[in-house]
């Protein structure tokens, strides 16, 4: 699942930051444990209170940032950590009561099991940061939607899913209207402001699992999986309806109202990835010279 519709460059930043950290707690956490169990010390008494998972520094850390970033919380690699750590602090928990009563040594298999759980929470917290930094490399500096490095690949994954009839997927090319006469008029530091509040209009109103790509300039284009042509044209409408009805605040009171123009198309499993790109391009021309603001589907009559 793609969490790019839904988390800022900002946030994702933040959440790097914030991971970093989550995982330094957790390895101090887990550095004590061990000095308990080896060294007879004193336990931390919230490692042995009811769900010490949530009065851990990381615990705390964990539900604090799942109420306050709730578009961190959809990721599923943050859900996953939960399951990882309350099962960590169970097993924890359970070595350390065995450690204290002194009856009998802590079982191989208990320790296993923790270890293990540890590894794999580790494991979640550096994968879960790798792939935000990955996507912070991925987006265009200015409007933050995704930039054209690794598009083709993308779209190439989905032409796949397609082919093996997994499910149908759209595309659509989106091109501002008379964006030149805005840069003309205002300068390019309006121009800039209207392709970042757009693209921020776009990516709140897509799916989870839609991609939206700076294709170059003020063009765009949307990967829609899971939409067949009636159901992706209809979202394209919406968006078009939407982004016209959106005033724009570019500063010193001035409020520009802005429209797109968009190209409709289904990816074609048997032609190049490429080709459906020409396709949607070539539907979008044809909705610019039919009067802008509107979307239009391709159909062989187009090219």
């Amino acid at each position: 699942m793609s969490f790019r519709s839904y988390m800022s460059k900002e946030e994702m930043a933040s959440a790097i930051s914030a991971l970093e950290q989550a995982l330094y707690m957790h390895e101090q956490w887990c550095n004590h444990l061990y000095c308990s169990l080896i060294c007879r010390l004193p336990p931390d008494e919230r490692d042995l209170s009811e769900a010490p998972h949530r009065r851990c520094p990381f615990g705390q850390w964990y539900y604090a940032c799942a109420k306050l970033t709730p578009t961190l919380s959809q990721h599923p690699g943050f859900v996953a950590l939960s399951s990882e750590h309350e099962q960590l602090h169970r097993i924890g928990a359970h070595m350390l009561i065995t450690s204290q009563v002194g009856t009998e040594p802590i079982s191989v298999r208990d320790y296993d099991s923790f270890v293990n759980a540890m590894s794999r929470m580790r494991g979640e917290i550096i994968d879960l940061r790798h792939e935000f930094e990955e996507a912070l490399t991925n987006l265009d500096p200015l409007t933050a939607a995704t930039s054209r490095i690794g598009m083709l690949t993308k779209l190439r994954t989905e032409q796949q899913m397609v082919k093996r009839d997994l499910h149908p997927c759209t595309i659509a090319m989106m091109d501002l209207d008379l964006f030149k006469d805005v840069n003309d008029r205002y300068g390019h530091q309006v121009g800039d402001i209207v392709l970042t509040e757009t693209v921020r209009y776009v990516m709140t109103h897509l799916r989870p699992y839609d991609e939206f790509f700076r294709y170059g300039g003020e063009e765009f284009l949307r990967c829609a999986p899971g939409t067949d042509m009636e159901t992706g044209y209809d979202a394209v409408e919406r968006l078009c309806e939407g982004l016209a009805a959106t005033p724009i605040d570019v500063g010193e009171g001035q409020v520009l109202r802005m429209t797109a123009s968009f190209g409709v198309t289904l990816l074609d499993p048997d032609v190049p990835v490429e080709e459906s790109i020409t396709r949607a391009d070539q539907a979008l021309y044809k909705a610019k010279a039919s009067g802008r603001n509107q979307a239009r589907i391709w159909a062989p009559s187009i090219a």
